[in-house]
């Protein structure tokens, strides 16, 4: 018997008939929305989305969504992952400093 799984992703990205597939169908309608009401247009509607969720769910849900997401993460790249991206984060940072400062100085 054909996993379900498999299926569902070959009915969302293979060709029925001659026809698009739902993927490209989707790719097709998100370019057709960014064009009539620009990219700033999901921005507003993500921000609305949020809100309502926050609404229905209240402010702690998201801090349970991100325990929960950071746990998964702890177990899929271990304890020492949040070490290293932070260490590369800090590194940015300060690099982006030093180039603001560079820039923000009169030339002589």
């Amino acid at each position: 018997m054909a996993d379900p799984k498999q299926a569902e992703v070959k009915t969302r990205t293979e060709k029925v008939d001659g026809e698009m597939s739902v993927r490209e169908a989707g790719k097709k309608g998100g370019d057709t929305v960014r064009d009539r009401y620009g990219s700033g247009f999901y921005e507003e509607i993500g921000r609305k989305g949020g809100q309502a969720t926050r609404e229905r769910h209240g402010a702690e849900f998201y801090e349970t969504i991100g325990q929960k997401g950071g746990k998964v993460v702890k177990e899929k790249y271990g304890p020492n992952f949040y070490e290293q991206i932070g260490h590369k984060g800090g590194q940015k940072v300060k690099k982006l400093i030093a180039e603001a400062k560079k820039n923000a100085q009169p030339e002589s």
